[in-house]
């Protein structure tokens, strides 16, 4: 690690943008926010893990959510199965997201950039994700 600031990520987010500015937070979501600053446990379940890989199953039931947590690792997730989901991010946005079973969606973090967000779901049907990270991708 270089010692320079962390950042928020700079690339834009999938989903629509359903309000800015906190707008919307309970104060326990905020506070869930700065309590879960670090916690880099990204999944429901760890699967499996290697010296290059962490292997993560999410599972998220209809009103049911993922804790806020924090993506530093390269990473990608596929859906596997449909859904919409709620996200909130530590910049203060809150996103809807819509997925089908078999979507893929890579992400980098170079440098200090980070992602801090969590997932709702905002459907009928639990919301079933595979996240596969790449822990080789911080040593870069």
């Amino acid at each position: 690690m270089s010692g320079a600031r962390p950042i928020r990520r700079t690339t834009p987010l999938a989903g629509e943008i359903i309000a800015t500015g906190f707008v919307g937070w309970s104060p326990a979501l905020r506070q869930e926010f700065v309590v879960n600053a670090m916690n880099v446990q990204v999944g429901s379940e760890l699967l499996s893990e290697t010296d290059e890989l962490k292997v993560w199953h999410i599972h998220v039931p209809p009103g049911g959510r993922l804790a806020a947590h924090r993506h530093v690792l390269d990473y990608f997730w596929t859906a596997l199965t449909d859904g919409v989901s709620i996200q909130h991010t530590d910049d203060g946005t809150t996103r809807r997201v819509s997925y089908q079973a078999g979507d893929t969606r890579h992400f980098a973090f170079p440098g200090e950039e980070y992602l801090l967000h969590d997932l709702c779901n905002d459907g009928p049907a639990e919301l079933r994700f595979l996240t596969v990270e790449h822990k080789l991708s911080r040593l870069r």
